[in-house]
């Protein structure tokens, strides 16, 4: 059972038990049950929009940050997504060369407007970026809060990124 001890969960969250209602006031309603129905008009945050007319491929990525409880956790999973890839005859396939390129990122964070997109462009080294944030990921215990770290509490923030590459 969730308790409102932990910082990921909100102030508001009644008791949130499997297969019950959970009601906030920042929340649409949502169903827990063994299929984990979700209503998702509720995930969306921010959309930059950006139309591909040719997808070369999609990656995805993974990121934890369990110090700090910052955007870390999604530049890492951003980098994690595009670490181990090479184009090398993108200059031939992509009108514009490396500059044509189109990135569109969703990412999934469990506080999506936290997320400093200024830091999050900075991993992509080239190509327009379009970004999608959702609520996702996961927000856990970390077992331990050390304030030198800038530990507000010993929350652990997961990231899940998805980047499709085209132009």
């Amino acid at each position: 059972m969730l308790t409102r001890q932990s910082g990921c969960i909100p102030a508001d969250y009644y008791a949130v038990c499997p297969k019950q209602l959970i009601k906030t006031s920042f929340f649409a309603p949502v169903l827990l049950s063994r299929h984990r129905e979700i209503n998702r008009s509720r995930v969306q945050k921010r959309v930059m929009a950006g139309d591909l007319k040719q997808i070369l491929f999609v990656e995805s990525g993974f990121g934890c940050d369990q110090h700090g409880q910052n955007a870390t956790a999604v530049v890492r999973a951003c980098r994690n997504a595009i670490e181990f890839n090479s184009i090398p005859s993108v200059e031939r396939l992509v009108p514009g060369g490396r500059n044509g390129l189109k990135l569109k990122i969703k990412i999934g964070t469990p506080f999506p407007d936290t997320v400093d997109l200024q830091e999050v462009k900075k991993v992509f080294p080239y190509g327009q970026t379009f970004f999608e944030l959702v609520d996702g990921g996961l927000c856990c215990n970390s077992g331990v809060a050390i304030p030198e770290l800038g530990d507000k509490n010993d929350d652990m923030l997961i990231a899940v990124a998805a980047v499709t590459v085209g132009f």
